[in-house]
C-alpha cells in the first residue's frame, strides 16, 4: 500500500475518473429545530423549525460526492412524474460533471425521506414511497442506457432496494457491463446476493454481510470467512465489508486480507457514509488506483463524512487534508517499544509484506541519511529503523554527543515517508532488537561487508536477505560536527 502523503498527491487524478451510477435516487429532506417542551396533545416532543434542508439521497449521494471529488458521474435511474422527481432531476442537473439520464414512470411515486433533527438527535423520520416494478421494455432500457457510456471504466450499482435493481435486473447488467469491459462495483441490498453474481467488488456492511451469509460475524476472522463465502459462491473479485467503529476489511479472491481500522475521531451522524464510501472508491479505481489504496481512500473519506450532521459529502480538499493529518499522526505512531514493533511486523508478514530493518545514531539527519532510507524502503513493504539511545551513542560517539536527544531524533526519522517504524534501542549494538523482530531483510551501507554487519548472520540462519546500500560521498555526521566546531 501506499503511504498517505503519496495518495494525498493523487487526489487531483481523481477529477478525471468517469463513472456510470445506476439505482435508486431519492431525496433526503431535513428538518432542523429545537425542542422545548412535550406536546399537550401526545407524549411527543414539539420541534420549533430553525431551517430545512433538501439534498440528494441512495444513488444520488453518491453523484454528490463524485461530484464534489471532482469526477464525472453519469446517473441513470427512475422517477415518478410527481413533486419529488422533478426536485430529484432539479438537483442532479445542477450537479458539476454530472450526466443525469432519469426515467420518468407515470403513477409513481418518487422516495422521499423526511428526518426531524433537534441537537444533534435524529428524532424521527418519516418516508413516503412505493415499491417500483419496471416492465420488460423498461428494464431493457435502462440496460441500454447502462453500457451505451464506452468512456467509463467504473459501474457503480447503488441498491436501497426501491425497485430499480431488484429481480434479475442488477444481474442483466452486470453481465451486459462486463461483457463491455466495466469495472462493477456494488452497494448491496438484502439476502439474495446472486443477483450481482460476477460483480468486481461488492461493499456490504457487517449486517448485511450477517444477512446475506448466514454466518456469525463478530471477529475478524469470522468476518473475513463471511466474505471469502461470498466470492466463492457468486464469483466475485472482492469484498469490502464496512464495520462501523471498526472500520472495513477488504477481502480479494486472491490476495490477503487487510484489516483498515476505523479513523473518525467524533461520530455525528453516519447517514449516507457508504455513500461516499463507495463514491471514492469508485472515483481511485477508475484513475488505476490499485483497491487496497482505494480502499484506504475510501476509510478516510468515511472518517471526515460521519463528522458531518446529515447526508453529507467529501471535497477533494476534505480527503487531502484528512490524508495528510493521518500522515502526521502515523508519524507520531511510529515511535514504538519493541513489543509494539513485533506486533506490527507479525502483522505485516501475515499480509505477505516484506519487513525491513535499519539502524544507526541519525544524531543530524543529512542528505546521506535520506538517500540510505530512501533506496532502503525502496527495496521492502515496510521500514524499521532501529535507533540508538543518547546512552548508547554517547558510549560509541563519546561525552559531546549525541547533539540531539533520541526523542528529536526520533520525531525528525518518523516524518520520512520512507520509515515505517522507529524503535529506540539503548544496547551499543541493535542484535537483540534483531533477534527479537526478525526482519525479512536487513540493511546496511556499503561501507560495511555483509561479514561485518551486526545481525546478519542470524537473519541469513532464518531465510532472510542482507542489502547493502551504496553510500552518498562525503556525508557524514562527524563530518558536519567538525565543520560546525571549525566554523
Amino acid at each position: 500500500m501506499q503511504r498517505p502523503d503519496e495518495l494525498a498527491a493523487l487526489v487531483p487524478k481523481l477529477q478525471t475518473a468517469q463513472v456510470t451510477c445506476v439505482g435508486d435516487v431519492m431525496l433526503d429532506r431535513f428538518v432542523y429545530g429545537d425542542v422545548s417542551r412535550i406536546s399537550p396533545e401526545a407524549p411527543v416532543p414539539v420541534v420549533l423549525v430553525k431551517q430545512e434542508l433538501v439534498v440528494l439521497g441512495g444513488l444520488g449521494n453518491v453523484a454528490r460526492n463524485l461530484s464534489t471529488l471532482g469526477a464525472n458521474a453519469s446517473v441513470i435511474s427512475v422517477v415518478g412524474q410527481d413533486e419529488g422527481g422533478r426536485e430529484i432531476r432539479h438537483l442532479l442537473n445542477e450537479l458539476p460533471n454530472c450526466a443525469p439520464d432519469i426515467i420518468e414512470i407515470p403513477q409513481h411515486t418518487s422516495t422521499i425521506k423526511t428526518r426531524c433533527i433537534a441537537s444533534s438527535q435524529q428524532i424521527v423520520r418519516i418516508d413516503r414511497e412505493a415499491q417500483l416494478c419496471l416492465s420488460e421494455k423498461a428494464v431493457d432500457d435502462l440496460v441500454a442506457r447502462t453500457i451505451d457510456k464506452p468512456e467509463t471504466p467504473v459501474l457503480v450499482l447503488s441498491d436501497y432496494g426501491k425497485g430499480v435493481l431488484s429481480g434479475q435486473n442488477a444481474q442483466q447488467i452486470i453481465v451486459a457491463a462486463r461483457q463491455a469491459g466495466q469495472f462493477v462495483i456494488v452497494d448491496p441490498k438484502g439476502t439474495d446476493y446472486s443477483r450481482y453474481r460476477g460483480a468486481n467488488l461488492i461493499k456490504p456492511n457487517r449486517l448485511e454481510l450477517c444477512q446475506a451469509t448466514g454466518r456469525t460475524v463478530n471477529s475478524n476472522v469470522e468476518i473475513i470467512a463471511a466474505c471469502r463465502e461470498l466470492i466463492e459462491k457468486f464469483d466475485l473479485g472482492a469484498v469490502i465489508a464496512t464495520l462501523s467503529e471498526r472500520g472495513m476489511m477488504v477481502v480479494t479472491k486472491n490476495g490477503p486480507a487487510i484489516h483498515l481500522p476505523s479513523e473518525a475521531r467524533e461520530v455525528f451522524d453516519v447517514s449516507g457514509a457508504g455513500d461516499t464510501v463507495i463514491a471514492t472508491l469508485a472515483a481511485a479505481i477508475a484513475v488505476g488506483i490499485p483497491l487496497a489504496d482505494a480502499a484506504y481512500m475510501a476509510n478516510r473519506a468515511a472518517a471526515v463524512v460521519v463528522a458531518k450532521v446529515g447526508t453529507a459529502t467529501i471535497s477533494a480538499a476534505e480527503l487531502v487534508r484528512a490524508l495528510r493529518v493521518e500522515d502526521v499522526s502515523q508519524a507520531e505512531e511510529k515511535i514504538v517499544t519493541a513489543t509494539n514493533a513485533l506486533e506490527r511486523v507479525r502483522s505485516w508478514q501475515r499480509m505477505g509484506e516484506r519487513v525491513g530493518f535499519t539502524n544507526g545514531c541519525f544524531d543530524l539527519l543529512h542528505p546521506g541519511h535520506v538517500t540510505l532510507l530512501a533506496q532502503s524502503a525502496a527495496k521492502v513493504d515496510r521500514l524499521i529503523v532501529g535507533l540508538n539511545s543518547d546512552d548508547s551513542v554517547k558510549r560509541l560517539k563519546g561525552p559531546t554527543r549525541p547533539i540531539q536527544n533520541e526523542m528529536s531524533r526520533s520525531i525528525v526519522l518518523a516524518a520520512l515517508s520512507s520509515v515505517d517504524l522507529v524503535v529506540i534501542f539503548n544496547e551499543d549494538t541493535p542484535l537483540e532488537i534483531i533477534q527479537q523482530l526478525r526482519p525479512d531483510v536487513l540493511i546496511k551501507g556499503a561501507d560495511y561487508t555483509v561479514s561485518t554487519v551486526v545481525g546478519a548472520e542470524f537473519v541469513q540462519s532464518y531465510g532472510g536477505e542482507v542489502a547493502l546500500i551504496d553510500l552518498v560521498p562525503q556525508q557524514s555526521t562527524t563530518r558536519l560536527v567538525k565543520q560546525i566546531h571549525a566554523a
